[in-house]
């Protein structure tokens, strides 16, 4: 009942429309006219519509259903009276309305049209029918256009033309061919009409094989001479990936226009030749064919991906002359390549200069912004493109920003464009914006939103689940990333090589679950064929790497050794100096060496000094300074800062000098390493100067660097000054400045500060912890530093060899001997830590304060560095114990004969003892040997 009410509101509709359309063609319509019957309707019982006496077969039904109003005004058209008219004025005027539709197809005036038809019967005169049949197909009615070619009796090549053009209008490439087959059956003939549009349809459906065949019918049947049709075939081997062919078949063109050439620079930019596009556009300029806006936003798009500023530049002024400035797309492409090569002011002159800018002009503007790193840009330009009114974010917008949100942890702003997203119902239709989403939320550190969004899609590709198991993998959730990967293999679509490298970053623990998952995932990809690439080996080697299973990775390394390049060997070296490798990695570093093809590189280089200084080799690190003078490399400013590390760890704090003196380009990071190493080395007055000519805005880096050196010299007046400057920076919750902080605060004799710090601090470091427990130590505190301890087990921090040197101190300057003995027993057995030298010494310094000097002399008997011995021999001074002191010290003058500090607690054990004539003796050898102590000085701080 509800269809037939809506029939008759047609109806009257279309009545209305004939009314005002259809003036020309008949009568008018009166408001008295017949109607359809219901019966007839429910029947679908449609009259034969006699145009001239002759029989015209009724409309399909299929067409008819489609369209109400089309149905009734056929039925209208029936029922009219009949009346003689000149048939060749009427067809004149029908033309004329059919060229009118063409401009604005509409599915109203589409009807109308073909109602008008009907009634003079100009369907059987085949360019209306065939305009008709186009026009439905512009107006989107795909089913209308194929039902009337259907009714077309004397079908020539122009009328199957058209119908396999409306295919492609409609996206139908399949039914494209189809009518392409049936039209070959009919033997209709074809012309490069014909050709030209399977040859599109077949680029569509990426079937090359296609597409070759209607090349080969083109130069059978004498064809190709139709200059579109070659050029819609070099378009077509381009985009199939078939270069080659496509620039043969382009050579073979005797006469080329503009399409031609534009064609093929496409084709080599699409198959990322920019060199090849390049070469091209230079052979046009020298040709008859003039350069137009299509050519050159391919030659600015070459300059761009090979970074021929000057090139582009010159193409810019060729379009300036040709005309085309204010051509929107080339100042888009001009926009983007200027961004490219870091010239963003010309980038933004010549967008302001654009007087009618489209949604692409505003997108490359903020891309161009965010690849320069002006962030604060990005956001104004978005704010005022939304002001303007004329445009608002769309897909390629969103997609732009998010990346920019997710690398700078900018979660406010990635949920303000999610909800955007939402409000203009964008997720569901676009999986790559969904995929931007997800992977915003997990560098976010908001894995569970992320999450979320995953588990609520339906519509997901390779890339949702990528992202989803990379998301997993960077917030150290590994068995989540695993279980997804396994779900991914029963369930997901095809894995890719960026899912091998989602999931190997989850084996990132020495755990042997994790071991275990990554030989699993190693089997696996030797069974789906994804070791053909040398990246993916470079990160399976890796993951051995940081599970701890050094043999494994070089075994593949070895295997592979044909594809290995020199990524291959930074991984191996990059990956023992995380892991602490460090002699393994320099035996790579010289293995690497010796491979004849290959060179090693900065990151090589960086990797092999900082190996060298954390063993403190400084004739090896010596070396490698000189190899880097010898190669280009020497000016890299990453090198520059890891010899004043290098420097700065082997206690030549000079050369560490000489290094930045003469920096080239140095950066924050070149500053932060120079004050670190001279307050690393006790030039801590040198480290304060230095921050005071600073070039650059100081960070975490610099703060933490100043207020060790403000900690050795006991100036608190400065770190005063860089506390508050912490405080202005908003950066107090860091927990290394903080346990800074806390260094400064005690050893300058305030304590209360340090808690108070200690206590404010929001996140507590390991550090921060360790430094508040060796504060109470040096204040004496013992019994508290022990109780922080505890209270930091069960906090559930981090217990390390630091924590327990720092108790340990405590409870020697606390002479907490029993408790200190006991943790030092149950270190290794209760916590999981390695007893080292450090321990050892703070054992026997706290036995050889108690005076248990026989005790502390067993207990340095199964060691063999001289920092315990060295304890104990201060422990027989203090007590006076000459005897034995005499034994240490000479063996300690064979550890270390040129350390005078030893010398000068035996002399002064002989003050002490009333032999002055071995003092005097041990003295004089103290000359003799050239040693001298280092003077002690006083400091005073005077302040305003």
């Amino acid at each position: 009942m509800k269809t037939w009410v809506v029939f008759q509101l047609l109806l009257k509709h279309v009545k209305r429309l004939a009314n005002e359309n259809l003036a020309l063609f008949g009568p008018r319509i009166s408001p008295s006219s017949h109607s359809i019957s219901k019966q007839n309707y429910q029947n679908g019982n449609f009259s034969v519509v006699k145009r001239h006496g002759l029989p015209i077969t009724p409309y399909a039904p299929a067409m008819l259903s489609h369209c109400h109003c089309f149905c009734s005004v056929i039925q209208l058209f029936d029922e009219m009276p009949q009346r003689y008219i000149h048939g060749r004025e009427i067809h004149f005027e029908l033309v004329d309305y059919i060229k009118l539709c063409l401009k604005k197809p509409k599915i109203v005036t589409a009807t109308v049209a073909h109602c008008a038809a009907l009634k003079i019967g100009a369907l059987a005169h085949l360019p209306t029918s065939t305009s008709l049949l186009t026009i439905y197909s512009k107006a989107g009615d795909f089913t209308s256009s194929k039902g009337l070619f259907d009714e077309i009796q004397n079908r020539d090549a122009i009328a199957w033309n058209a119908i396999v053009a409306a295919s492609l209008e409609n996206k139908c490439y399949r039914i494209a061919m189809d009518f392409f087959d049936k039209m070959i059956k009919a033997q209709t003939g074809f012309d490069s009409t014909t050709l030209l549009l399977i040859v599109s349809a077949s680029l569509h459906m990426k079937n090359f094989d296609q597409g070759r065949a209607i090349h080969c019918v083109s130069i059978k049947s004498g064809m190709l001479v139709d200059i579109s049709l070659g050029n819609a075939l070099v378009d077509m081997y381009a985009k199939c990936g078939d270069l080659s062919s496509s620039e043969c078949l382009y050579e073979e063109i005797e006469c080329k226009d503009a399409v031609s050439w534009n064609s093929i620079m496409r084709g080599s930019l699409y198959n990322r030749h920019p060199e090849k596009a390049l070469c091209y556009f230079k052979r046009m300029s020298f040709s008859e064919e003039t350069a137009d806006n299509v050519s050159l936003c391919c030659a600015i798009s070459a300059s761009s991906s090979l970074g021929e500023l000057s090139f582009g530049q010159s193409v810019h002024g060729l379009g300036i002359k040709l005309g085309y400035k204010s051509h929107v797309s080339v100042a888009n492409s001009l926009i983007s390549l200027y961004s490219q090569c870091e010239d963003i002011k010309a980038a933004e002159t010549l967008f302001r200069e654009i007087a009618l800018k489209d949604i692409v002009s505003w997108n490359a503007m903020m891309e161009g912004f965010a690849s320069n790193g002006k962030i604060k840009e990005v956001f104004d330009l978005l704010v005022q493109m939304q002001k303007v009114g004329f445009f608002q974010p769309d897909i390629v917008t969103l997609i732009t920003l998010l990346p920019l949100c997710a690398e700078l942890m900018l979660s406010r702003e990635g949920r303000t464009i999610h909800g955007y997203a939402i409000r203009r119902q964008m997720i569901s239709d676009h999986v790559m914006l969904l995929n931007s989403l997800i992977g915003m939320y997990s560098k976010c550190n908001l894995v569970e939103k992320a999450e979320l969004l995953f588990n609520s899609t339906a519509e997901k590709d390779t890339v949702s689940w990528n992202a989803m198991i990379s998301g997993y993998s960077h917030n150290r959730y590994s068995e989540e990333a695993q279980n997804l990967f396994t779900e991914m293999l029963r369930w997901g679509p095809n894995c890719s090589s960026s899912t091998v490298f989602a999931i190997l970053s989850s084996c990132n623990s020495l755990n042997i679950n994790s071991i275990h998952f990554g030989k699993s995932v190693h089997c696996w990809q030797l069974k789906s064929g994804f070791l053909n690439h040398i990246l993916l080996i470079n990160i399976l080697m890796h993951m051995y790497i940081n599970c701890g299973d050094l043999t494994a990775s070089f075994s593949i390394l070895h295997e592979n050794s044909a594809l290995a390049d020199i990524a291959s060997w930074n991984t191996l070296i990059v990956g023992c100096v995380r892991c602490d490798h460090f002699r393994e990695a320099l035996e790579t570093f010289n293995l690497m060496r010796q491979e004849p093809p290959l060179n090693y590189d900065s990151i090589t280089l960086v990797s092999a000094l900082s190996a060298c200084a954390n063993l403190e080799l400084f004739n090896l690190g010596k070396s490698l300074h000189g190899l880097t003078v010898k190669s280009p490399l020497g000016s890299d400013t990453r090198v520059q800062n890891s010899l004043i590390t290098m420097y700065d760890r082997c206690r030549d704090i000079n050369s560490a000098k000489v290094v930045f003196k003469f920096f080239s380009t140095p950066n924050l990071c070149s500053w932060n390493c120079m004050i670190s190493a001279l307050s690393h080395n006790r030039e801590s007055r040198e480290a304060l100067e230095l921050f005071l000519n600073l070039q650059f805005e100081p960070n975490e880096i610099t703060i933490i660097g100043v207020l060790s050196a403000c900690t050795q010299i006991g100036v608190l007046r400065h770190g005063k000054q860089v506390h508050a400057h912490v405080f202005r920076t908003c950066i107090q919750d860091n927990s290394f400045i903080s346990a800074a902080l806390i260094d400064l605060y005690s050893n300058c004799g305030r304590l209360d500060t340090a808690l108070q710090v200690f206590r404010h601090a929001k996140e507590k470091s390991e550090s921060a912890w360790n430094s508040m427990i060796s504060a109470y130590g040096y204040h004496g505190k013992g019994e508290k530093a022990i109780k922080l301890f505890h209270e930091m087990c069960e906090s559930g921090a981090r217990v390390s060899k630091s924590t327990f040197v720092s108790l340990l101190s405590a409870c020697s300057h606390s002479g907490l001997v029993n408790q200190g003995l006991w943790f030092y027993e149950c270190m290794l057995e209760r916590y999981g830590v390695q007893p080292e030298t450090e321990h050892q010494v703070y054992v026997v310094d706290m036995l050889g304060r108690s005076g248990r000097l026989d005790e502390a002399y067993e207990f340095a008997k199964g060691c063999d560095s001289s920092g315990v011995w060295g304890a104990l021999l201060s422990a027989c001074n203090y007590h006076g114990e000459l005897k034995l002191g005499k034994k240490i010290a000479q063996y300690l003058f064979q550890l270390e004969p040129q350390n005078v500090g030893h010398y000068i607690s035996l002399s002064n054990m002989y003050v002490a003892a009333g032999s002055w004539k071995d003092a005097t003796e041990l003295r004089q050898s103290i000359q003799d040997l050239g040693l001298r102590k280092t003077a002690g000085y006083s400091l005073v701080d005077v302040g305003l």
